[in-house]
């Protein structure tokens, strides 16, 4: 590894491992996801997808995060390893124009904006979802899904194809269960689609555009806005803590009949069908924070949809991973 890349891999673990790490589902959420999964998955599935992972090019940058030695147990820097993987697919961006490790042969390589959604275009019509068609392409998140299953399950393909694609797999599967990353809301405001909510705007008219939020945001940042770090925590056990009280909420037996392992248009579809009452409830009002209502809503809508995913991911893991290694 160049010097170079040495210095901006040891620069972003500084930020990435911080306390207080940025609060986002691009970040907490998926690292609890990760948790989750992890708990799920056999000893050989894990170590199975560890050596895997560890063996991605080394311009994706995602082999290094994983740290062989140090003061933990072993166990322990493998999960914080596996916790970071689905977080890898959000890293690469700034690989891109503005950053400090800016690269744009490898970021034009590894980020691909539009795997990270799969919009369904509808419109609201007395309260009822009217599905549209005609629209541009809404993301190809579930394409890309169906694609690195069947890549991580093919036994001719190398390894550092299937570590690039279970990091993909890991993070896609969990922004599908975020609804907005399967709704495309038509409205006379938003005529081409609202972009996952993105243009629907949270603060008043008027106001300035480096102070706007709008609903994809509230979505995104639900968990760390809901619950803080308590003093003297650590990133790993504020997300053990949080993951746990969610797998206490929701019971793996309680979604074991749904997981529907490898159907990635039913998570899809099934997400999908939040935005039309949990995230669109008429509690919602243009340009309005949401209410205490609704916010608490939409925190356990989000707590099950992130558990589930956790489950989800780590079971499709164990299909395919926990075996023998084949030898080489």
């Amino acid at each position: 590894m160049s010097k170079t890349l040495k210095k901006a891999v040891f620069i972003a673990l500084i930020g990435i491992f911080a306390v207080h790490p940025v609060a986002a589902w691009d970040d907490v959420g998926h690292k609890i996801t990760g948790y989750i999964a992890w708990q799920r998955m056999s000893p050989q599935a894990r170590e199975n997808v560890i050596r895997i992972l560890r063996s991605a090019p080394e311009d994706s940058t995602l082999a290094v995060y994983y740290q062989p030695y140090g003061a933990e147990p072993d166990e322990i820097r493998k999960l914080e390893y596996f916790m970071l993987v689905p977080t890898w697919a959000d890293i690469v961006r700034d690989f891109g124009a503005g950053s400090p490790f800016r690269n744009e042969v490898r970021f034009r390589k590894y980020h691909k904006g539009n795997w990270h959604y799969d919009d369904t275009f509808w419109k609201q019509v007395n309260g009822k979802v009217e599905m549209l068609t005609g629209f541009p392409e809404g993301g190809v998140g579930v394409s890309k899904l169906n694609e690195f299953d069947a890549l991580i399950r093919n036994p001719s393909a190398r390894d550092q194809e299937k570590a690039i694609a279970i990091a993909w797999l890991l993070h896609i599967g969990g922004d599908i269960h975020q609804p907005l990353h399967t709704s495309a809301r038509v409205t006379d405001s938003e005529p081409k689609g609202d972009q996952g909510g993105n243009l629907f705007l949270l603060t008043p008219e008027g106001t300035p555009r480096d102070k706007q939020v709008n609903l994809h945001w509230f979505w995104d940042s639900i968990v760390g806005r809901n619950v803080s770090y308590k003093n003297g925590m650590c990133e790993r056990d504020y997300i053990e803590m949080l993951a746990k009280k969610m797998v206490k909420a929701h019971p793996f037996g309680s979604m074991q009949a749904s997981l529907n392992i490898g159907k990635y248009e039913e998570w899809q579809k099934e997400s999908f069908a939040y935005a039309n009452t949990t995230v669109f409830s008429p509690e919602l009002i243009r340009n309005q924070m949401p209410s205490e209502k609704y916010r608490k809503n939409a925190y356990k809508l989000a707590e099950r949809q992130l558990t589930l995913a956790g489950y989800r991911l780590g079971e499709t893991l164990n299909t395919v991973f926990n075996t023998p290694p084949t030898p080489r």
